[in-house]
């Protein structure tokens, strides 16, 4: 499968204040299931971020269609890419 499964947008904040994440599931994923399946997997990602003491940024993310298939080792790798970019930006 290739392609992103969600659109990432993201605001730098002060590195003293905890990380935000914001999770935009909609119908165009697929039914109340497959959305709360997506949206639980994005929960357990973004949670793992913040016990590894990720701070200072909010996180929204926009899921595609595509998400519905996406394995839970993908997401966790796209997600972890997209923090790490955002993240590079505020050390420039």
């Amino acid at each position: 499968m290739g392609g992103a499964f969600c659109i990432t947008h993201a605001v730098l904040r002060s590195p003293e204040e905890p990380a935000r994440f914001g999770y935009i599931v909609t119908k165009a994923v697929g039914n109340a299931v497959t959305r709360n399946l997506v949206r639980r997997r994005l929960k357990g990602i973004t949670e793992a971020l913040l016990h590894d003491g990720l701070t200072g940024v909010d996180v929204v993310f926009r899921v595609l269609p595509a998400s519905s298939d996406a394995p839970y080792a993908r997401m966790a790798d796209e997600v972890g890419r997209a923090v790490t970019r955002v993240l590079a930006e505020r050390n420039q």
